[in-house]
């Protein structure tokens, strides 16, 4: 269901902002091993019929609509994709996204990679003009609380990532000190396998790319670039082959393979080892590769089964970090709630402070004169605000905020009308 979704990615952010008028904003997550959408949904759930909400409390015509756009997108049956999706709300959606961003839900624990995905979905709903205010909390806040998990624990320390694991299982056949690789793709993926490449001593690197960003990709890091034409003999050349393009479709298939098994030879006449790791969620190798004598493949199920797992003191302090995050960021989304009282206050004093601005011109008071009171009014004026703003920002952490409101109005309302002069 991954490899059906991952496609339309980038357009499923506009199909529901544009399809579903309580949707004011959507960020799409799409990485080798997940698809998720997070969507700001105007809707009052707490008036909807029962039967009309989900378990969780999320719209069953939202979840609809989500599915329906991500099936519109990637071509799939909107049926298979509802039954694909775990829909969450409120802090289930803090806490998985902040998990997520910090390493902690990753088929590596601790993997750092993520984090730039993350960061890269938001960016890409902000030029797709589909994110909101509250999205941009969410992911910022994602980012941040990444930061904090990486630098209070020693995950972060801890170098792992997909790339990496598949790296070491590599390592375990195939030297890869001095070895010659062929790198396929160049997103960021491709940026990461570069780096982790050349941290353990393959410094012989050619790309290629099936989209044909290869040459700006080769000039801007150093390596040399593979065209089409060339694939060929970039593969026979070949100890180690890292492909991470997403292109739609196999890009190193089987007879490729085979006839670069058949031109490579070793130090003992007979073909060298070939290692092909395919680190794309839609195969860029054909997994039939796997059969081919010689070769080793490594894709994404192998890194699953070949990931460390980490338990203990660092994971329990990632999470307790997490859920610190979650509880800051709902109390701060709890504040946003009070800001249109505040807003309506601030409105109703200032058109007080105004009312008797004019009283004083009214008078045929000079232009100095009307300054000095005009200050004077606006000092007392914000003396008056600071304390009930800072009340109604409280007591929507508390969740009194609708309590709080009913009393603002009554007091500021009286003020219009004050009974005792």
């Amino acid at each position: 269901m991954l490899e059906q979704l991952s496609p339309g990615a980038r357009s499923v952010g506009r199909e529901i902002v544009a399809d579903s008028p309580d949707v004011t904003g959507c960020v799409v997550l799409a990485t080798c091993n997940r698809f998720e959408v997070y969507v700001d949904h105007a809707g009052d759930d707490g008036d909807a019929p029962p039967g009309e909400l989900l378990e969780d409390g999320v719209p069953v015509a939202l979840a609809q609509a989500v599915a329906a756009a991500v099936a519109t997108a990637s071509g799939t049956c909107a049926d298979d994709v509802a039954a694909g999706l775990r829909p969450r709300s409120g802090d289930d959606v803090a806490r998985h996204l902040f998990a997520v961003a910090s390493g902690l839900d990753s088929m590596v624990v601790g993997e750092r990679e993520v984090a730039g995905q993350v960061r890269r979905a938001l960016a890409a709903a902000r030029s797709e003009a589909t994110t909101t205010a509250h999205l941009e909390r969410l992911f910022q806040t994602a980012s941040r609380t990444s930061r904090a998990v990486g630098s209070r624990t020693a995950l972060g320390a801890a170098g792992r990532s997909v790339v990496g694991v598949a790296l070491d299982i590599v390592a375990e056949r195939v030297g890869l000190r001095g070895a010659s690789v062929l790198l396929v793709g160049t997103g960021s993926y491709a940026g990461a396998s570069l780096a982790a490449l050349r941290a353990r001593g393959a410094h012989d690197v050619a790309v290629h790319s099936p989209s044909g960003r290869g040459e700006q990709f080769a000039a801007e890091r150093g390596v040399e670039v593979v065209t089409h034409a060339g694939l060929a003999d970039a593969l026979a050349r070949a100890d180690v082959v890292v492909s991470c393009s997403g292109a739609h479709g196999v890009v190193v298939d089987v007879e490729a393979v085979r006839t670069a098994r058949a031109r490579r030879g070793g130090s003992d006449g007979g073909p060298r080892p070939l290692a092909v790791v395919d680190l794309a969620l839609r195969h860029d190798v054909d997994p039939a590769v796997r059969d081919v004598p010689g070769v080793l493949l490594v894709d994404l199920q192998a890194v699953q089964r070949h990931a460390p797992t980490v338990v203990g003191p660092e994971v329990e302090r990632g999470w307790a970090i997490v859920e610190e995050a979650v509880r800051d960021f709902g109390a701060a989304l709890a504040e946003t709630a009070a800001d249109p009282a505040v807003v309506a206050l601030r409105r109703h004093v200032d058109a007080l402070v105004a009312a008797e601005l004019d009283r004083v011109r009214a008078t045929g008071a000079d232009a100095a004169t009307v300054a000095d009171v005009e200050r004077s009014v606006r000092r007392l004026a914000a003396r008056i605000l600071h304390r009930p703003t800072v009340l109604a920002r409280a007591s929507a952490r508390q969740g009194r905020h609708a309590e709080h409101r009913e009393a603002l109005t009554r007091v500021f309302a009286d003020l219009d009308h004050p009974t005792n002069p």
